[in-house]
């Protein structure tokens, strides 16, 4: 498997970790930031960006799995991480698997499923009657923006990864965690990081104000320093 990898900086390794259908480049003023303190490695998940497609349809487990490997082919032991929304699942599920990584800062991380309302399931429902009577209709018309552009194999990967809650897997974490998110991410809202913060013992969390869903890039500064400051501890 062909993995599109950056390296910069020299010293203490750093991890990246990005989000679903962004690519290593999303965290550009972190890496430029960080690569002057630490030894920074940042790749694209496979089926992302420049990597190569996945060969099955992968669970956030299996992303967990394969990011293990790829540290160690790459020789990186026991790093920091930055990781963002996906690539905070990843992250989550390989800290609760052992001590893959050092300290955790994950920004805008998803894996809190939300309760499902009525409305949820009136549309499950709609969607089901819409695809037996009109599929390709179906197919263009229901789930998110992001869900109607992947392949059929990334969408079965992808229901696997969203369907999955990581509570429980939070709360098997032993390493220290610093959840960042937006004021304004709908997203992974910062109740969602509060959720994780009661399941992480020991962990942080910080809100910035004005900031969405990728608020690392929305204010690189405040994040910069946040992270900077957490990893200094």
């Amino acid at each position: 498997m062909n993995i599109s990898v950056l390296r910069r900086g020299r010293g203490r390794d750093l991890v990246f970790l990005h989000g679903y259908l962004a690519t290593k480049e999303s965290f550009y003023p972190q890496i430029e930031y960080f690569s002057r303190f630490y030894r920074v490695t940042a790749c694209d998940f496979p089926g992302f960006g420049g990597s190569d497609p996945i060969p099955a349809a992968w669970s956030v487990g299996d992303y967990a799995d394969w990011t293990r490997e790829f540290l160690r082919r790459e020789g990186i032991s026991f790093p920091l991480v930055i990781a963002h929304s996906f690539g905070g699942r990843v992250a989550v599920k390989c800290l609760s698997q052992g001590d893959l990584f050092d300290r955790a800062v994950l920004c805008g991380c998803a894996g809190i499923r939300p309760r499902r309302t009525v409305r949820y399931y009136a549309q499950v429902y709609t969607y089901k009657f819409v695809r037996k009577i009109a599929p390709m209709y179906a197919k263009a018309h229901f789930g998110s923006s992001e869900y109607r552009t992947l392949s059929p194999l990334m969408r079965e990967s992808y229901k696997k990864i969203v369907n999955e809650d990581l509570r429980e897997e939070a709360k098997r974490i032993s390493r220290p965690v610093l959840f960042i998110n937006g004021e304004k991410d709908t997203a992974t809202p910062p109740s969602s990081a509060k959720i994780y913060q009661s399941c992480v013992a020991g962990s942080k969390r910080v809100v910035l104000g004005g900031c969405g869903h990728f608020a690392h890039l929305d204010d690189p500064l405040a994040f910069n320093l946040a992270a900077e400051e957490f990893f200094d501890e």
